[in-house]
């Protein structure tokens, strides 16, 4: 099981490729990137809006399902982790980093600059955290769920290789174990490099704006460099020690620390606000819910550039990081119902990223509002500026620095130990040097997108690498389906109509 398969020499192969263009011609690489870019979010936005929609209606009606009474392993198997440790370790690989660096950035983005109404307005306010709900909410931990699930499925019931290709063989039987199959993992592994390597990027580039902001510490690419030599060598220190140690661990602390921030932020902030903003969006988000998922604007270019350049990129950037967080989720889930697995990794983590973005979000806007001009400020730069409205802003920093740093660490960590799974078979212990490679792999490509063309890089690499794995997912839901309709054959597992009620007439009778 630990043999390393053809995945892993045809995928570093071309991520070597992608690291020697990027280093040989930077700007060429920046200009090809972003006009395959513009070319698939003019072009494939309405599959993008389509596609993460019917995810969702397809995760609701598993829950609702008697399909969600099949568990994921032997019927009498229990969870291997208790649901607090669960839950952590999902919320942390799967969002960490993104609500740290867009939790002030973005709802004040769309504050000035809304979908829909004038920017600066009261509208405007209620917009920028309905959309920003939108964007972290059940549609993104859909995406994560549906990958997750049918590798969950397939390797824990069915006794597969925890491969993607593996999830297919319902569809394309024992073409999987070929060709086809290695395409198929190889477009999985590839899309996870770089949609790893993108946020690390961001991360990266939020550490030094902080430091930037709070000790003078210089912005630019060479510092930059210098955090990420750095959390690569913790990180794989933590990979090195597996995944009940370093990754668990990490995980827990990752959550005392965001409760922590999140706790200073919401007493030290406009508490009553937040709590109004938080409830009244609820609101909003779900009476807008399907018309948010499927607005494309295409009689208003101006509104169309907006959908582009968040929409379809966090819903680019949620398919790019499904296989990695899809085969993390599925690894440490073994033993729970369909029903339990989806409600915790659709609708909790979603209503986390709530009361997070309602938090920072809204202190955001209000600094904004009160006169502090924060758009002057880079976008790494924005919590640290909505920070030094508030008492205690050096400790806020500190700790918000410290929470990217373990964010940082866990999600290189978890996946390292994805691809190491993915090129050696499904290997559930894959080897350390392999999970060195992919540490060492993830680094570089984030060191080169970062070098070519900064945050707007990293954006166009996700949207890219996104598209032909969005392809896998939807077969992914085909092959789930009919191996689970089959299996709900084979259990008797209907719902019951319920007897009816003897009436007067009919007991005389």
């Amino acid at each position: 099981m630990k043999r390393i398969s053809n995945v892993f020499w045809i995928t570093v192969v071309l991520v070597a490729a992608a690291v020697a263009y990027g280093v040989i011609a930077p700007k060429s690489f920046e200009d090809v990137t972003a006009n395959m870019q513009e070319f698939i979010t003019s072009t494939f936005g309405w599959y993008y809006l389509i596609l993460v929609t019917v995810i969702v209606i397809f995760c609701i009606f598993l829950i609702f399902s008697p399909m969600g009474t099949i568990r994921l392993g032997k019927p009498d198997e229990k969870p291997e982790y208790t649901k607090g440790t669960w839950f952590a370790m999902l919320f942390s690989a799967g969002m960490g980093i993104g609500l740290v660096f867009w939790g002030a950035a973005e709802p004040l983005s769309h504050f000035m600059t809304p979908p829909l109404a004038e920017g600066g307005t009261n509208q405007a306010n209620k917009e920028a955290l309905r959309y920003t709900f939108f964007h972290w909410g059940i549609h993104a931990w859909g995406i994560y769920a549906i990958v997750a699930l049918a590798l969950a499925y397939y390797k824990f019931r069915k006794d597969e290789p925890g491969l993607i290709s593996a999830t297919l063989r319902p569809i394309f039987g024992n073409k999987v174990d070929g060709i086809l199959g290695t395409i198929i993992d190889v477009l999985a592994v590839f899309a996870t490099v770089v949609g790893v390597a993108t946020t690390l990027g961001f991360g990266a580039a939020q550490i030094n704006g902080g430091l930037s902001y709070l000790f003078d510490i210089p912005n630019n690419f060479t510092v930059q460099s210098i955090i990420i030599a750095i959390v690569t060598v913790l990180f794989m220190i933590s990979a090195w020690s597996g995944l009940s140690k370093g990754i668990k661990y990490l995980s827990n602390t990752n959550m005392v620390l965001a409760v922590g921030l999140f706790i200073l932020v919401f007493f030290i902030g406009p508490t009553l606000l937040i709590l109004n903003m938080f409830t009244d969006t609820i609101g909003a988000y779900i009476q807008n819910i399907a018309a948010m998922s499927f607005r494309i604007a295409p009689l208003n270019p101006e509104h169309r550039s907006w959908i582009n350049g968040w929409t379809i990129f966090y819903w680019a950037w949620w398919i790019s990081w499904s296989p990695f967080v899809g085969i993390f989720i599925a690894r440490v889930s073994r033993g729970r119902t369909i029903r339990e697995f989806l409600i915790g990794v659709l609708l909790l983590p979603a209503l986390v990223s709530f009361l997070w973005f309602a938090a920072f979000g809204t202190s955001a806007i209000e600094v904004q509002r009160a006169g502090t001009d924060l758009t002057q400020f880079a976008t790494e730069e924005v919590l640290f500026a909505v920070f030094n409205s508030f008492e205690w802003s050096t400790i806020l920093s500190v700790v918000a620095i410290t929470l990217i740093g373990t964010f940082f660490i866990t999600s290189a960590d978890s996946a390292t130990f994805v691809l190491g799974m993915q090129t050696t078979y499904g290997s559930l212990t894959p080897p350390n040097y392999v999970k060195l490679t992919w540490g060492i792999a993830q680094s570089v490509v984030a060191l080169i997108l970062l070098y070519s063309g900064g945050l707007q890089a990293l954006q166009n690499a996700l949207i890219v690498a996104a598209l032909p794995f969005s392809v896998i997912m939807a077969l992914m839901m085909v092959s789930l389906y009919k191996s689970l309709n089959h299996e709900k054959k084979e259990l008797g597992l209907y719902i019951k109509p319920k007897p009816r009620k003897k009436t007067e007439a009919h007991e005389k009778i």
